[in-house]
Formats: structure tokens, sequence, C-alpha cells
């Protein structure tokens, strides 16, 4: 589906709780392309950016980051179309792993992919005839980055068009997120194209409606440590009282990023011990 001049959309069939409809694959270029965030190891969706593709010449595979939902196929579609493979860096964590901590998108992650072109804040390379600027945006991982062109920005799992990002400790960070999404909201791009949902037409007010969301579940973290709430469990108990299981896991997850955040700026205290943390309101 063409979104915008110069780019179309291929969405793949991996819909989830994670990924609403699917992972958004994009062409982006006119007579020579760069296929941004390939996807799944799936033969329909294969199927389906070859013929988009259309044989026209890819430049390169460019990717927002190393979840395997976008990364899976990177390496397959770089050996198909002799193409190389740029992106901001080998998957990372946003911090070290504390003493018994784990990290619960491990399995989730693209660890041993190798960018052959590491993309950095600021630079605009070419993707296949056009040119687009390369933005550092971490929060929901480390190495995450998006993409800019003219008015548009493809904004891969940073602003979504359907859902607020998963941010997961220690993967992803909840300062780095509020930061990103600081500097998306002070950049010109008007219209988003993100990696789960539809186009955003209004992705300025999209990414201050998400900022306003976040500071809200902090006030609400805190709000249950005032009332009694002393472990995650019982926080993500407050704060989602009926919703199902697979919704609550997503939940913990980021809720745990928000006490991490909240922690770091003073506004409650955590102790840490094997067996898990004890939440104290702050002092």
């Amino acid at each position: 589906m063409p979104v915008a001049p110069g780019i179309v959309r291929v969405t793949a069939p991996n819909a989830s709780p994670y990924t609403f409809t699917g992972t958004n694959s994009f062409l982006v270029g006119h007579d020579r392309l760069a296929l941004v965030d390939p996807g799944p190891d799936d033969i329909h969706h294969e199927t389906a950016l070859s013929a988009a593709i259309d044989g026209r010449p890819v430049d390169a595979i460019l990717l927002t980051h190393t979840h395997k939902d976008h990364s899976a196929s990177a390496q397959k579609w770089s050996r198909l179309l002799d193409a190389p493979l740029w992106f901001g860096g080998q998957h990372r964590l946003s911090r070290p792993l504390r003493r018994f901590e784990t990290n619960p998108i491990q399995r989730s992650c693209d660890w041993q992919l190798v960018p052959d072109r590491l993309l950095v804040d600021g630079e605009t390379i070419a993707a296949g005839d056009l040119a687009v600027v390369v933005h550092t945006t971490p929060g929901h991982c480390a190495n995450h980055i998006v993409f800019g062109y003219g008015d548009a920005l493809l904004s891969g799992d940073h602003v979504m068009g359907w859902n607020s990002t998963l941010v997961s400790v220690p993967d992803g960070s909840m300062a780095d997120y509020f930061a990103s999404l600081e500097k998306l909201i002070a950049l010109p791009y008007q219209r988003y194209f993100p990696a789960h949902g539809g186009p955003i037409p209004d992705g300025t007010a999209h990414a201050k409606a998400l900022m306003a969301h976040r500071q809200m579940r902090n006030q609400q973290v805190i709000a249950a440590v005032d009332n009694g709430a002393r472990t995650l469990g019982q926080v993500v108990d407050a704060i989602y009282p009926t919703q199902p299981t697979r919704v609550r896991f997503a939940a913990r997850m980021t809720i745990d990023a928000h006490i991490e955040y909240l922690e770091a700026q003073g506004r409650l205290r955590v102790r840490r011990g094997i067996f898990g943390a004890r939440l104290l309101p702050a002092a």
C-alpha cells in the first residue's frame, strides 16, 4: 500500500497482542529502493515484499531496531538482494543486568545481528534514490532509530499507531523513552508511519499524547505505592484490575520501567533483594 510519495507499506502476517495486525515493512524510493524492517521470516511476507519490489534494485536493508519481529529475515533479504544491513548497532541492553535479574524479552532480541554500516544520529543517508535523515530514539530498546523524509517519519516502535510502546527494562529504558519523545516533538515531521498500526496524520500531537499518558502512569504508580502497594504485582493489580493475563504481562514489564524511572528521580524508594523488590513512598 503506498502511504506517501516514495514510501510503500507491506504488512507482515504476524498479528499478535504485541504486534497488532503485524509488522509494517516499508520500501523507500522510486526506481531504486531501501527496505526498512523486513520483518519475520515468513514465506507469505517474502512473496508480498518481492512483488512490491518488482525487480527494482535494493541498495540497503535498514532496521529501526533488532527485535525479531522486525529483523528476523534481515540476513536472508541481505543475501537475496545483495544489499548491506544498516542500523543503529548490535542489540544491547539499556543498562547492565542487576544481580539475580533477567531480561524478560531476551528471546525476542536479535543479539547476533551485526550492521554492515552503523547509522548515527543526524546523518543523511541514501535510501534507494531518496535521502533520509537518521534520528536515534532509544527507549523501546537501546539501538532504536527512526528515519525522516520530507514531512514524514518512519517511527518504528517508538511511536506506534495502535498503542503505546512496550518499554521493558533492562532491554529498554523509560528515561530514554521520555527523552526520545521530547526529541521527536521538537523535530519538524508531521506524518508518522509506524511499524505497527496505521499512519498517524499529526505525529507531533500523538507523541505529546503519549508523553502525557506515560506521565499519568507515573502518577498512578506513585499513588498505588502511597496507598500501600509494596510489590510490582500489587501496583499492576491497582492500575489494571480487570485486564486479561496477556495484557497484564506486558503491563507488568512497562510498570517495572516506570518504577525504575521514578526511583532514579527520587519519587519513590525501592529495596531490592533475592526475592524481588519492595516499594516504598519517597522519604
